[in-house]
């Protein structure tokens, strides 16, 4: 049977700089707050804005909003808030509401701390069958692409050039006929506020023929024993709100929900043409 301990204390403000630490865009700027991040439209993530200060009156906020528009469209790209469900946020939140934006994507941040002990979900020694590496390999991208990616080569090497921003740690584990048959990356962003090292768990991904395998979970297992060796005091992970197969997983693993947040995208504006 599963039993789960609270996770750490971890205050929001130093998991959403883990978070961006975790998946850094390779064009960024920060505003008045707001941290404007840009990687040719490859995931939302790394194409929205973070409010790392979401607090400001309604003139800083009109004034903070015109330059970001000017600079998503400077580089073709929609506009775009993470926005994280937290008290500080409702200002924004009814700004954004006011302006028309819309509200997709909610996201559960799930988290676990190192003590929290099934045995059977963070074993003493590695997972045999499972590979490890530091660099994601071609057939690590390439099966993680079919189940999560969008688009071509070109915003593959984009996503590639994402994963490499943070040093990390890469499971793939095969089926029978050795095809890759499950992914995940262990995000290792230097330790921050939160009073030790933490990791993020990424990329989770599943042939859809061979789910239902166990797959997933030796590729979790995997990875939290990746991070008992570097003695890392917790992990997170970011899960959507729909998909509850996944997250009673991570709930089986000790991980418990710490936060939310959603993506706030502009409606595009429409102009009447024609007769």
């Amino acid at each position: 049977m599963t039993v789960s301990r609270p996770a750490p204390a971890l205050g929001l403000p130093g998991l959403e700089a883990l978070m961006d630490a975790a998946w850094p865009a390779p064009d960024r700027e920060e505003s008045d707050g707001w941290v404007l991040r840009a990687a040719s439209g490859v995931t939302q993530r790394a194409n929205s804005v973070w409010p790392q200060r979401p607090e400001g009156d309604t003139r800083q906020q009109h004034e903070a909003l015109r330059a970001a528009r000017l600079w998503y469209r400077g580089r073709r790209l929609p506009l775009i808030f993470q926005v994280f469900d937290d008290p500080r946020s409702t200002g924004l939140n009814a700004f954004l509401d006011g302006e028309g934006f819309t509200r997709q994507s909610e996201t559960l941040v799930m988290c676990r701390s190192t003590g929290t002990d099934p045995d059977v979900t963070h074993p003493a020694v590695a997972v045999p069958g499972v590979e490890i590496s530091t660099v994601p390999s071609d057939e690590w991208l390439e099966l993680w692409w079919s189940v999560d990616g969008c688009g071509g080569p070109g915003e593959r090497e984009t996503a590639r050039s994402i994963l490499a921003g943070c040093p990390s740690v890469y499971a793939l584990v095969r089926s029978d006929d050795g095809v890759p048959a499950a992914v995940g990356r262990l995000a290792l962003p230097p330790a921050g506020e939160a009073g030790g090292s933490w990791g993020g768990l990424y990329c989770m991904a599943t042939r859809p023929d061979v789910r239902r395998c166990g797959h997933a979970l030796r590729i979790m297992q995997a990875l939290l024993h990746e991070g008992a060796a570097r003695h890392l005091a917790g992990y997170w992970l970011l899960v959507t709100a729909a998909n509850f197969g996944a997250q009673q997983l991570y709930a089986n693993a000790g991980f418990q929900e710490t936060g939310r947040y959603l993506y706030r995208q502009e409606r595009p504006k429409r102009h009447l043409t024609g007769c």
